[in-house]
């Protein structure tokens, strides 16, 4: 079969095109990328379809990355395509950053492919990834990471800048697309850093790959149907998850999570994995942390029970939490001794004052307590203003914290009322006081309200805590 009609046959088969789609096609003037840019041109009023094509001069090479960019414009001038084109300094960049060349290449590079999609009428940017690709991008998920993102190599198309990149060439390998150029009587730039072994995808390439073909000459065919049977099974198995995903993992807000853990171990493994991905995709932008075995493996491990408490460190600052059966995963806590300011929260003469879970506290002295003031939700809690050193505020704990409870003779440490009412370690340092004058704590809010406080009015109280 002719690589048109493969390209052709694929397309349909996944998809990949519309009527009117406004391509933009990554042209570096490589082989690959050619032929991507000429086969379209050839079929765009067989797929009605309008065609530009975008290259970027990585100034790497000197005269010949500029050479690069003229031999592209060459092409396109001839056969009426609009190019957009840019030269980005990315020695200077390198220089600046001192990071990995190809990760900067690519990241600069995408960003110019984000701007031009932004600026012109493009549907779909197309670049010429193809089969040998896909097999390169196995072994080395293979012997990286081998999670089931990984394994499961490029995709044929992906959510790009709200919009889609799509991938046609997957299906035909190296040879095949040099082949289709030669016989179009094209030419193409060969980049010289491409026979270099620096890179990890160039020893696959060079010394890996060969030894598989000689073992087996349709082994690039054979990854190519491997990875679409997985990506297949797994988009079946992430609809599975996704709708465990919502009854199970509860979102308290956009950077935390928490599910019960008996209720996951309730789930198959397969499962299992496939919600830690789903809510490693809520929290991280970037693919290789989603995808990382240790971070799936990390969390997963905390999961194996119930008992006791764990945590997990993770990137950005989240933090993975086991506690009393429950995992949750947020934002770092402020370390102790980083206390939130006091506030006063007399409603008198400052209304309400919101706490930093959300809640609400104010007071007011009984004769002018009103319904209007209440919600369905509001907890009322009397007592009487001459046995508290008015006013009252709010802070975190302090080391050596008590509180004096109804029916004890001794204060209570806090530390030991948190866990006997399984407050979650991480949340203890920031959990709400609210504290007398001479800061005693009176009540841990939300959790247990001091001595001096009744849910029902006693003959000697005239005020009223609201929590809300």
């Amino acid at each position: 079969m002719s690589l048109e009609l493969k390209v052709k046959k694929f397309i349909e088969e996944e998809q990949l095109l519309q009527q009117d789609d406004h391509l933009l096609i990554a042209v570096s003037g490589g082989v690959d990328s050619m032929a991507l840019l000429h086969y379209f041109v050839k079929t765009k009023e067989q797929w009605g379809i309008t065609v530009e094509a975008v290259h970027v001069d990585h100034m790497l090479r000197g005269e010949a990355s500029a050479e690069d960019r003229a031999f592209v414009q060459k092409y396109c001038d001839e056969y009426g395509v609009y190019l957009y084109a840019k030269a980005i300094p990315i020695p200077e960049i390198m220089a600046l950053e001192n990071g990995n060349t190809q990760l900067i290449c690519r990241r600069e590079r995408y960003q110019y492919f984000k701007e031009v999609m932004g600026k012109t009428n493009a549907s779909k940017l197309v670049t010429a990834h193809h089969a040998d690709d896909q097999l390169e991008s196995v072994l080395m998920a293979l012997t990286k990471n081998a999670t089931i993102n990984g394994m499961q190599g490029i995709r044929s198309q992906r959510i790009f800048e709200g919009k889609t990149l799509i991938r046609p060439f997957l299906t035909v390998t190296k040879s095949e697309i040099r082949e289709y150029l030669l016989k179009q009587g094209l030419d193409y730039r060969e980049d010289a850093s491409n026979a270099k072994d620096t890179y990890v995808r160039n020893r696959f390439r060079h010394h890996v790959v060969p030894l598989l073909e000689v073992e087996n000459p349709r082994v690039t065919e054979q990854v190519t149907h491997f990875t679409k049977q997985l990506q297949e099974d797994d988009a079946y198995l992430m609809t599975l998850a996704e709708d465990v995903f919502s009854r199970t993992i509860k979102r308290i807000d956009g950077n935390t999570y928490s599910m019960e853990i008996k209720a996951l171990q309730l789930v198959p493994l397969a499962l299992q994995r496939r919600l830690i991905l789903i809510l490693l995709n809520y929290l991280y932008k970037d693919s290789n942390t989603i995808q990382s075995y240790a971070l799936l493996t990390s969390i997963s491990k905390l999961c194996d029970t119930i008992a006791g408490y764990a945590e997990v460190h993770l990137p950005e600052d989240f933090i993975a939490v086991r506690s009393y059966g429950k995992l949750t995963i947020q934002k770092k806590e402020p370390l102790e001794g980083q206390a939130s300011p006091e506030k006063e929260i007399i409603s008198i003469a400052n209304g309400w004052t919101t706490l930093t879970n959300g809640e609400r506290l104010g007071v007011v002295e009984l004769p002018d307590l009103s319904s209007e003031m209440l919600t369905d939700t509001a907890q009322l809690f009397y007592f009487n203003a001459s046995k508290l050193k008015l006013p009252l505020y709010v802070r975190a704990r302090k080391e050596g914290d008590r509180i004096l409870l109804k029916g004890m003779d001794q204060p209570k440490r806090l530390s030991r009322l948190f866990i006997d009412e399984k407050i979650p370690l991480n949340e203890r340092n920031s959990w709400p006081l609210l504290i007398s004058q001479s800061d005693e704590v009176v009540a841990v809010i939300g959790v247990r309200m001091g001595m001096f406080f009744s849910i029902s009015p006693q003959p000697n109280d005239d005020t009223v805590l609201i929590v809300d």
